[in-house]
């Protein structure tokens, strides 16, 4: 194992371990629940708006190690971006993580999300990760579904 990847995981592990943003907020100006069918991990979403700029985002839940952490990362990076980069920060993020096998995995323009790279080697692992987006994602076009993995 790489002192890089020791580094990653312990990114992750402190991540889930002390979740940044982990809190209800009483005022959100959007909510969206997430569920992950295949583990059971569950997500529910606050975000604060200020016009088209995420003001303040938080989340509840509980799953694994990856799923917490990935909520955790994803709350401090699109913090004061507005809906539009946010919705690019999860396209590249998304790619990081489902992009070919035949091509390595930069993490170009994702800073703290780069430590996510090595999920896309295990599969099963790569909804966990994504549960988070695919829930702020639902919270920005104001869906009232639960957003799953599937």
């Amino acid at each position: 194992m790489t002192d890089l990847r020791d580094l990653y995981q312990e990114v992750i592990l402190d991540h889930n371990k002390s979740p940044h943003n982990y809190r209800e907020m009483a005022d959100p100006s959007r909510m969206a629940l997430g569920h992950n069918p295949l583990c059971g991990d569950r997500l529910k979403l606050y975000v604060k708006l200020d016009g088209d700029r995420i003001a303040d985002v938080a989340f509840q839940g509980s799953g694994c190690a990856i799923s917490k952490a990935s909520a955790s990362l994803m709350t401090d990076a699109v913090k004061g971006k507005t809906l539009a980069e946010a919705e690019a920060l999860y396209g590249k993020f998304h790619d990081l993580l489902t992009g070919p096998p035949d091509v390595k995995a930069t993490g170009e323009g994702l800073g703290k999300l780069a430590v996510f790279s090595g999920v896309r080697e295990f599969p099963a692992r790569v909804k966990c990760a994504t549960l988070a987006w695919h829930t702020l994602e639902s919270a920005i076009k104001n869906v009232p579904e639960v957003a799953k993995t599937e």
